[in-house]
């Protein structure tokens, strides 16, 4: 079956999810582009080879697919992505799922009423080099992981997208927008949280009404941690995209940049064969970053829709990432610890 679908929203995000469509040509196809700003839905238009045609209004695209993928701002992911599942629609919605719980349960219960799949597209659970660092973490391949660090230093500057700087329509700042991805990843390699603090500043980003700088430190129920900086007011970066898992036998480093999983520390007490001065280790190389896990994230929605499986990256988990940040924006206003007791994470 080639399922036909719907991308509503061809804002700055569209043209990066365009690469992922002719990898999975033999299972998808565009057959509808939607965006208020018509001309910016006939760029992307013009990028695939059957040049679908471009609606201003997706009510009038709806007829023609049976999959939605929705690249919209925040503001607009509740009142979208209930219509399309109203219409029968199996929806790829971007993160994060909406801007308040209320409108993620919305969007959880239509989903649920009308039987179809609702995922969230968390991209970066579907790296491959993520889901191998993952794994290391839960097998404890080399010990406990006590601390789990990830670090997002990027230049974000939208005077084309003032949505992205309301703190009413993003839903947040820059954690809530960008950091809701880390988060989700913190939760799914450590678990549950018990408490934690964010301590968050527009400092030297005053375009943005909240934060454009996030500091959050997590606490897990084994007594790991768990560190997230991320910061849309870089102007240079060392660090840029990097994850860093310290373990009791040593340190699984991954930078994006590089594409590479590393192991640093004495490789040859646990690696056999290496020499006894051998500190860095290469355990994983995909050579040139290329956008892979997005082609990933696109054909585990295919099967969970072909299926009827419940995706890895479902609203229920999605929500759970959210109630963490919001309780911790909560305990920032109120100069106390967040305290993630009553959230139920589902990891």
């Amino acid at each position: 079956m080639k399922h036909k679908l719907i991308l509503i929203g061809c804002g700055g995000m569209a043209k990066n999810h365009v690469s992922r469509f002719e990898n999975l040509e033999d299972r998808l196809e565009v057959t509808a582009v939607v965006d208020i700003d018509t001309a910016k839905a006939q760029a992307v238009s013009d990028l695939l080879p059957n040049h679908p045609p471009v609606f201003a209004d997706y009510h009038d695209a709806l007829p023609l697919g049976d999959l939605v993928l929705q690249v919209l701002p925040h503001h607009l992911h509740a009142e979208c992505t209930i219509e399309c599942l109203n219409a029968g629609k199996h929806v790829l919605a971007e993160k994060p799922l909406a801007n308040t719980r209320e409108e993620c349960l919305a969007m959880m219960e239509a989903a649920k009423r009308n039987n179809r799949t609702l995922m969230t597209a968390y991209c970066m659970r579907f790296h491959p080099i993520i889901r191998e660092m993952r794994r290391l973490i839960k097998e404890k391949v080399y010990g406990e992981c006590f601390q789990l660090s990830i670090w997002t230093e990027q230049l974000t500057i939208r005077e084309d997208a003032a949505w992205l700087h309301d703190r009413k329509l993003l839903g947040g700042g820059q954690l809530f927008s960008h950091g809701c991805h880390y988060i989700d990843l913190m939760l799914w390699m450590m678990g549950k949280p018990v408490r934690g603090t964010h301590s968050s500043s527009n400092f030297c980003t005053p375009w943005m009404d909240r934060e454009g700088t996030s500091n959050v430190c997590l606490e897990f129920e084994n007594g790991a941690l768990g560190y997230h900086f991320g910061t849309w007011g870089a102007r240079g970066t060392r660090l840029g995209y990097s994850f860093m898992a310290h373990c009791e036998k040593g340190l699984i480093d991954f930078k994006l940049q590089e594409n590479k999983l590393v192991l640093r520390g004495n490789i040859s007490e646990h690696i056999p064969g290496t020499p006894e001065d051998c500190k860095e280790y290469v355990l994983l190389d995909l050579g040139p970053r290329t956008g892979k896990h997005t082609v990933e994230e696109m054909r585990h929605f295919l099967d969970c829709v072909e299926s009827g499986k419940t995706p890895e990256t479902s609203p229920e988990e999605s929500l759970a990432g959210l109630e963490v940040i919001w309780e911790l924006y909560n305990a920032e206003e109120e100069h106390r610890l967040a305290d993630f007791s009553k959230i139920d994470i589902p990891f």
